[in-house]
């Protein structure tokens, strides 16, 4: 019954049966199924009698997992957590850098704009400078800050910086207090004397 009913109803959507008897038949189908109990439907099964009787475990190889072939290492447990005290070290150089640069340029310049060209741009040019690095690792800051290279290798930056940065570029180009306070600026708060001393033990 509802086999024949679906089938009807599939059918009856693609071609016109043409009689009406077989549209009564499968609504009366329909109507009836829903009234009719063949005695198969269950809405649950009855475990109630059911009794276990045995059960088995069975075991399996055991095997070790050492993360390192002949070797036990141990984890290094967390130090400082919450300090976050690199990030605040880092956010405070960068914050003392924005408030040096803020009006030694001028012109519609963003301090995003200001901090890149001195702390990435020209920071990078000088970190590149394998005098410098020599200079850094060799000198103490005081001795490296005089050094008449320092001068020449920043006005090298600045010339290769130019073409990227030419509003900048041009007005530490044209000003010797702009390029003075540049040095003092990439000497003080963007550490280049650090970073270059950390580029001489990476390339001795």
């Amino acid at each position: 019954m509802g086999a024949f009913q679906r089938m009807y109803a599939f059918l009856s959507q693609i071609f016109d049966y043409g009689n009406t008897a077989i549209e009564k038949r499968c609504i009366f189908y329909k109507r009836s199924i829903p009234l009719l109990e063949f005695g198969r439907e269950r809405e649950g099964l009855d475990l109630s009698k059911v009794m276990l009787t045995h059960h088995n475990f069975k075991a399996e190889v055991k095997r070790t997992l050492p993360l390192v072939a002949g070797e036990n290492p141990k984890l290094t447990p967390l130090e400082g957590t919450g300090t976050a005290q690199v990030q605040d070290k880092e956010k405070a150089f960068l914050a003392e850098i924005i408030a040096k640069v803020n009006g030694l340029f001028e012109g519609e310049l963003s301090e995003d704009d200001q901090l890149i060209y001195v702390n990435n741009v020209i920071k990078g040019k000088l970190l590149e400078s394998r005098t410098l690095i020599q200079q850094a690792a060799n000198n103490t800051k005081q001795q490296f800050a005089n050094s008449p290279d320092l001068s020449i290798e920043l006005m090298n930056a600045i010339m290769d910086a130019l073409v990227a940065h030419n509003s900048m570029s041009k007005q530490a180009l044209e000003s010797e207090k702009v390029r003075s306070d540049l040095r003092d600026i990439l000497l003080g708060p963007a550490q280049l004397y650090e970073a270059l001393r950390e580029q001489s033990e990476v390339h001795p």
